[in-house]
């Protein structure tokens, strides 16, 4: 089996890396872990940055970082799941055009990938991308919900 693993950092992707450490696979089932970083060249051409040298060294400083970060994940997966073959890879472009794009070519059995837990105003502003990858996946989909975030200080006493 091919478990396609798509992370991001959020909360829900942490629980996403949970779901798939503690599951039992099936023997020789493989696991490509990836992260996109997003094509932001334009949006430095918008701020009036058409400096291709800047763009290229942040580029390659970011792609540096998150694949230090992918790497150590994948290794921390490995570990936990000894019955996977885990291998990062670090996208670049659009993330819901990069996973899916990777999806296919890679012939994932299943995209796993978290759920960011934005309301309904908010998808529909910004768009979601687990629901993008649900709806245009070439194989099956598992959207992992993080834990409900803790938005206040209260503590109760429990006797």
């Amino acid at each position: 089996m091919r478990i396609l693993l798509a992370i991001d950092g959020s909360p829900s992707s942490e629980a996403a890396i949970e779901e798939v450490c503690r599951r039992p696979w099936p023997p020789d089932s493989e696991a490509r872990i990836v992260t996109v970083i997003s094509h932001f060249e334009s949006m430095l051409m918008k701020a009036g940055n058409h400096d291709k040298q800047a763009y290229d060294d942040v580029l390659e400083h970011e792609s540096m970082e998150t694949a230090r970060r992918l790497y150590d994940i994948a290794s921390t997966i490995g570990q936990r799941a000894p019955c996977l073959h885990v291998t990062p890879k670090l996208l670049i472009g659009k993330p819901t055009e990069a996973i899916l794009d990777e999806a296919e070519q890679w012939g994932a059995d299943l995209i796993v990938v978290g759920s960011r837990g934005h309301g309904p105003v908010k998808r529909f502003f910004l768009g979601s991308v687990s629901l993008a990858i649900a709806l245009h996946a070439p194989c099956s989909v598992e959207i992992v919900r993080g834990s409900p975030e803790v938005t206040g200080t209260e503590t109760k006493k429990v006797s």
